[in-house]
């Protein structure tokens, strides 16, 4: 059961119920006051939750490196922070952007995954050595500027510290999955 308060769009405030219409524009399953996600949360704060929004939609929508790595980098994160929701939403998503059901299992399972493809061995390394050291060392970052660059770089710490907040924001607030969606995770 989500921690979250539910309110109607009655009972927002002016900025809480643009910042609703905007998030969910194009979504489905909206009901009134509710969209689900780390959406809810961010209508606690608008000024930033349209930032999150914001954020969040340039790095899926217009990465500068092939959108399968940004998803890989979504889910090392949600794996590290064992988000159940996050998990959820971006497991199709990765699949959909083309990264292979091996790479996805073994992420999933906390296991290095086998690699066919140079970019997701070194995204994969990166947002591990990222996440798991706290820093990137010499070796690692020359790996993956000569496979994305430097911009391509940033893009990969974008995605694991916005995909950071939003597993935050879901575990604080214990957002439950859709009705009949099965944990992706064991209960904690």
């Amino acid at each position: 059961m989500t921690r979250l308060s539910r309110r109607t769009t009655a009972e927002m405030t002016e900025a809480q119920r643009e910042l609703f219409a905007r998030m969910a524009e194009g979504r489905t399953n909206v009901t009134d006051g509710h969209i689900g996600g780390p959406f809810d949360a961010w209508l606690l704060s608008p000024a930033t939750g349209m930032r999150l929004f914001q954020l969040g939609g340039a790095l899926r929508f217009k990465p500068c490196i092939d959108r399968r790595y940004v998803e890989l980098a979504i889910l090392v994160t949600g794996q590290l922070w064992q988000a159940q929701y996050e998990w959820y939403a971006h497991e199709p998503m990765a699949r959909a952007a083309g990264l292979p059901e091996d790479v996805i299992q073994a992420v999933k399972a906390g296991r290095e995954p086998q690699f066919d493809d140079r970019g997701d061995e070194a995204a994969y390394r990166f947002c591990r050595t990222l996440h798991d050291r706290r820093r990137v060392d010499d070796a690692t970052y020359r790996a993956t500027v000569e496979v994305f660059g430097e911009d391509g770089v940033q893009e990969l710490i974008n995605a694991c510290g916005m995909y950071t907040l939003v597993s935050m924001t879901l575990n604080t607030f214990e957002v439950d999955l859709p009705e009949g969606a099965e944990l992706p995770f064991p209960p904690h």
